[in-house]
């Protein structure tokens, strides 16, 4: 019997991109995200797969809406094994031009969104006492940058959120995995629709990764013990830098996050954004820069080959001891 996730934000972007990662695994997925006929065109070609694909147009800054979705799937599909929190939507703007809706409706959409859908998933697997939650989380969960504050702000929310579930998790002794999924830079289309206030086209700052990437490491932490899952060079780079030095961190982004989070295209006059309603489109997973983005990860690789990875560096330390203890005894 084939296992079953959730997936939200899944018509687009790096939801996407995941539908498709556990579809070719054999899950059967439930796909929520806002726009009804982008649903129904990721659902098409999942089933492509083999596999049954239940789109469910879903708010999920709505609490009610998320736990009516997950009663359709128990209902439709079967009990979740898997839940995966991934929708989000942001304002690249300035702290000065951001309205308090705007910053309302983005907490909403990124932070409570990823709440509702930890609890709607917790509801059902402790019934069971099984399954596991991933959660989309970001380098800049650790070092904010300028021109993303509610973005940043929301997802250093659901890293808090998150690490108190999981005590809570180990507390109650129950079988139900959790783990962050930290990105890099990602191509996907939300640098096309999300609300710009920056008067130039936004762009992913460079390394810029493709939407695959980390949907292999979110189906990697769904199906292995992992607390936390780091995507890319950069995703770590950004970590540490501001672990070590983060007034540093700050000038520099001061200095250069500005013009790295922008193009010198101008935005057209009938531009939109898709945070109070969805853009209409044929977006899928992929954003404007495939000739820029990166296929692989080597950090991913390394994680998620970890066990094999220490035990070549212990053979490799072992062997430098022996060739030492030779060295100094003649043998």
């Amino acid at each position: 019997m084939a296992k079953i996730v959730v997936v939200t934000g899944a018509g687009a972007g790096v939801g996407r991109a995941v539908v498709t990662e556990f579809a070719k695994n054999g899950y059967d997925v439930a796909l929520l995200s806002r726009d009804p006929d982008r649903l129904e065109r990721a659902a098409y070609e999942t089933r492509r797969h083999g596999v049954r694909a239940l789109p469910i147009p879903t708010d999920v800054a709505d609490a009610a809406a998320v736990e009516a979705a997950a009663d359709r799937v128990e209902k439709e599909l079967g009990p979740i094994d898997v839940w995966v929190n991934v929708a989000f939507s942001t304002v690249f703007s300035p702290v000065e031009k951001l309205t308090p809706d705007e910053v309302l409706r983005g907490t909403e959409v990124t932070y409570l969104g990823q709440a509702y859908g930890m609890m709607a998933a917790l509801k059902r697997m402790r019934t069971r006492n099984r399954g596991s939650i991933v959660n989309v989380g970001s380098a800049l969960t650790y070092r904010s940058v300028p021109l993303q504050s509610i973005y940043c702000g929301a997802k250093a929310a659901i890293r808090g959120f998150t690490d108190s579930l999981r005590s809570e998790i180990i507390h109650d002794k129950l079988d139900i995995h959790i783990c962050m999924v930290d990105l890099p830079a990602v191509n996907t289309p939300q640098f096309n629709w999300a609300v710009n206030k920056l008067g130039f086209m936004a762009q992913p700052v460079p390394p810029i990764y493709q939407p695959e990437v980390p949907a292999r490491a979110v189906y990697f932490g769904a199906t292995h013990r992992r607390r936390e899952i780091w995507v890319g060079w950069p995703t770590v780079q950004a970590i540490w830098a501001n672990r070590i030095a983060p007034a540093f961190a700050d000038r520099y982004l001061a200095k250069y996050g500005y013009t790295s989070q922008t193009t010198d295209q101008k935005l057209p006059p009938n531009y939109k954004g898709n945070l109070w309603e969805p853009v209409k489109g044929d977006y899928g997973a992929h954003g404007r820069f495939d000739s820029k983005s990166r296929a692989g990860s080597w950090e991913m690789f390394t994680d998620r080959h970890r066990d094999g990875l220490y035990a070549g560096l212990a053979v490799l330390g072992g062997i430098a001891v022996l060739h030492q203890l030779a060295k100094k005894y003649k043998f």
